[in-house]
């Protein structure tokens, strides 16, 4: 096989961007208003906000996690605008998605300046060499500080080794909310079109070999119900048709195929085509054998291009088969067969995420960039019928000769100065170092602290619900992967939980819950369904407590059975999948159904807990 040829030629009528931003920076508003100014669809209008975000969990969680191709036509150029995830436990995702493209726009918000998810795109960005717009927007928010966002902005890129080129960054000021976009900041602009102007101007175009042999590097994976599985990548050399023959070059050698479809973007939609040239970003089918990383080659003169190695994960958590009192109630899958299907058929597009059986069948360890990573697997699962019980996640740890290692992470937190003292402490527990540390003055509310800090991994588990309740609801946290670093032998200091365990079967009463809320927090209200075993409450004492949740109030010669009405019970913690997550303890497991979430002991029955208890294990 011959080697990789150095493209040696641009394509200018093409450019391919993804745009990187922070969450909440408005980067999926921004590739609103491109589409909206250049009349993509004749319906924008009627699709609603952050058309980009279409999967349900994204627009819940506002935030992006697929990797999403559009693309605008300006001045009779084509423009690709990919949309990156900014959270790092999607890292598989955005490294992909930067080799598809040519530039990158950074979205900072004309307040909060660049924020860890920021650096960690752009870490990635710089280091492919690609050149960088920044685009401050936000920018009619009343508290913009816009000098020294930009200050802030040009540290970084000095601080992630950008070379001098990179550093000569052109800037442009948006409000993308409103659609406007300026190059000078005392000149208000009209329309988004200095944004699309400084693309065209500053982004060059793609690098190809026209007239080479052909060469996709295929960087995600489609599924189409009528088309099978599609491979999407930017052809570097030569050009593709339907009806081609082709080489499929894989980690295990080379399989031939022949491309029964081919599609390239045009606004939000894939338009099917006959012929790609290079340069372009395209959608292949018709070739089952394809993976991410692998190359589609001409079938007489094949080259592979480097492969792209992805982030490995960081945290595990086994997944297994519901087998509590109440599984098969809500669920259409529910065996040890569906579960394995449903996650290998995970790995062929979510190439961060590992899966290994173990020694029994109905348990399978999966491992992932993050926590939040695998509950957005855990989430998708349930809403598309399945049922399991998923453990506590935990750290993978490296071994390495004799030394052990762990990963670690920068973590960011922003919250009231009132409390920054209980966040210091509690970080302090977790084997945190702070980095930085900045009091930040606001003429609206309270100033607050800006904290940074280098933590492992497993210091951030369970860290934000401790966090809130601590501050009342009002600290911002976020951490990004740093590295592998020397384990710390000695344990954490994060404090252990009682839980309060229902005692019985049945159905919790109001009365029974009046006597049991002064024990700790409750997660449940009157009316639930429980059984033996299953985690009603956190007990205020770090020792587990059976409760009756189900216990009835009789008839005396006092007053009548229903006079409940005095009772005042405490509103239930509500329960969410991070949540659940987060509380766990080891000998605990989170029961997922379509319907509900229900935290429970592994061993259900208090004497099996007790005698597992006495021989340590």
């Amino acid at each position: 096989m011959s080697h990789f040829r150095v493209p040696n030629e641009r394509r200018n009528d093409i450019r391919n961007i993804a745009i990187i931003a922070h969450v909440d920076h408005g980067k999926t508003t921004l590739v609103d208003a491109l589409l909206r100014q250049t009349h993509v669809h004749r319906k924008i209008d009627d699709m609603g906000e952050r058309i980009m975000d279409t999967m349900d969990q994204e627009r819940e969680r506002g935030i992006t996690i697929r990797a999403k191709n559009a693309s605008v036509i300006y001045k009779g150029v084509k423009i690709n605008i990919v949309d990156t995830p900014g959270h790092a436990d999607f890292g598989g995702e955005v490294e992909r998605t930067l080799r598809m493209v040519d530039g990158v726009l950074i979205l900072v918000d004309a307040k909060e300046g660049p924020m860890p998810q920021t650096t960690f795109v752009l870490r990635k960005a710089l280091a492919l060499g690609h050149k960088a717009i920044v685009v401050i927007n936000k920018i009619d928010r009343p508290d913009a500080v816009i000098d020294d966002v930009v200050n802030r902005t040009f540290d970084l890129f000095v601080h992630l080794g950008a070379t001098d080129d990179q550093l000569d960054f052109p800037l442009v000021y948006t409000s993308a909310i409103n659609g406007i976009a300026t190059l000078d900041i005392n000149k208000p602009g009209s329309d988004i079109s200095p944004l699309l102007d400084t693309v065209l101007e500053k982004i060059p175009g793609p690098a190809i070999n026209a007239n080479g042999p052909l060469q996709i590097l295929v960087l995600a994976l489609l599924y189409d119900s009528y088309k099978g599985k599609m491979g999407v990548g930017k052809i570097q050399s030569g050009s593709i048709a339907r009806r081609q023959q082709v080489l499929v070059l894989g980690k295990d050698g080379a399989a031939p195929g022949k491309v029964s479809d081919l599609a390239v973007y045009s606004g939000l939609e894939r338009t099917d085509v006959e012929e790609a040239k290079a340069g372009e970003i395209v959608a292949v089918a018709g070739l089952d054998q394809v993976s991410i990383g692998d190359t589609i080659a001409d079938a007489v003169q094949p080259s592979p291009l480097p492969r792209v190695t992805i982030d490995e994960p960081t945290v595990q958590m086994t997944f297994s088969v519901n087998n509590s009192p109440f599984a098969g109630r809500e669920g259409k899958f529910l065996t040890s067969r569906h579960l394995r299907e449903r996650l290998f058929k995970e790995l062929e597009t979510n190439v961060s995420l590992r899966v290994q059986e173990t020694d029994s069948p109905d348990r399978f360890l999966v491992a992932g960039r993050g926590e939040l990573h695998l509950a957005v697997l855990i989430e998708q699962m349930r809403r598309e019928g399945y049922e399991l019980q998923v453990s506590q996640p935990e750290v993978i740890l490296h071994r390495e000769g004799g030394k052990v290692t762990e990963p670690y992470e920068e973590l960011t937190i922003q919250v009231p100065e009132t409390y920054q003292g209980a966040v210091i402490e509690e970080i302090g527990k977790r084997r945190g170092e702070m980095r930085h540390m900045k009091l930040v003055h606001s003429d609206a509310g309270p100033s607050e602290m800006h904290l940074e800090y280098h933590i492992p991994t497993r210091g951030i588990m369970g860290l934000k619900n401790i966090l809130l309740a601590k501050t009342r609801g009002t600290v911002i946290m976020h951490h990004v992967f740093k590295a592998y670093e020397t384990a710390n032998e000695q344990d954490l200091l994060v404090a252990p939980h009682g839980s309060l365990c229902a005692f019985e079967d049945g159905t919790s009463t109001a009365y029974a819950l009046f006597m049991t809320q002064e024990r700790g927090v409750m997660f449940i209200g009157p009316g639930v369904e429980v059984y033996r075993g299953m985690v009603v409450g956190e007990n205020s004492r770090d020792e587990d407590l059976d409760v009756n949740v189900c216990k009835e109030k009789h008839l005396t010669n006092m007053r009548a059975s229903g006079s409940d009405e005095a009772l005042v019970l405490t509103p239930p913690q509500e329960m969410s999948l991070e949540f659940a997550l987060e509380y766990i303890g080891q000998d605990e497991l989170v029961e997922v159904t379509p319907n509900n979430l229900r935290i429970r002991k592994r061993l259900l029955h208090p004497e099996d807990r007790r005698k597992a208890k006495k021989s340590g294990k």
